[in-house]
């Protein structure tokens, strides 16, 4: 099997490049949205807010598959090619969210973030007329999260989590979309 030094090293361009184009957008599309509304959204409409911000960030998987079938490999590329192409992007932007997830971690003190979290879930229980029994499970279910996400190791772990399947899943209808040739052709 023929392998082309130029065609890994552009790849290689490629994916670095979108890999932190989506991290970049991913962080400041959150930081615009998250400090200008302020305290306006609870926890879980957050956690909504934040799975929007990184479908958008993370759909630029779609335009650095098209760009390397494009310009590199003349209209053609194989699903595995595709994919691996949009999972290394999707590494790539998953670890300066992480990154910056730890950042924020270790000067805001992780203590603050989780039993606001861990506040927010329950008082939202409540309103839901969750009863007693519930709530006092959910409890004893957060010492446990809070231990576990005092552990930086399994707090990167949880974080990666939450941004990978998300560009797992753009990376496979991207890779899945732009093998076929015809689909988004260049003139």
């Amino acid at each position: 099997m023929y392998i082309n030094i130029n065609e890994i090293n552009f790849m290689k361009k490629i994916v670095f490049i979108y890999g932190v184009i989506a991290g970049i957008i991913n962080l400041a599309v959150s930081y615009l949205v998250f400090v200008a509304l302020g305290d306006a959204f609870s926890h879980s409409q957050n956690e909504v807010m934040g799975y929007l911000v990184m479908i958008v960030a993370l759909s630029i998987i779609f335009v650095a598959i098209k760009q390397y079938r494009d310009k590199n490999l003349g209209g053609v590329i194989k699903f595995k090619t595709a994919f691996l192409v949009g999972l290394y992007i999707s590494l790539i932007a998953g670890t300066i969210y992480v990154a910056n997830w730890e950042i924020y971690m270790q000067t805001a003190g992780s203590d603050d973030f989780i039993e606001q979290y861990q506040s927010s879930m329950i008082n939202n229980m409540k309103a839901d007329g969750a009863s007693e029994e519930a709530i006092q499970e959910q409890m004893g279910k957060n010492e446990y999260y809070k231990e576990m996400y005092s552990n930086t190791f399994f707090r990167i772990l949880i974080t990666y989590s939450e941004i990978l399947p998300v560009g797992l899943i753009i990376s496979l209808l991207s890779a899945f979309l732009l093998k076929n040739s015809q689909l988004a052709a260049s003139e």
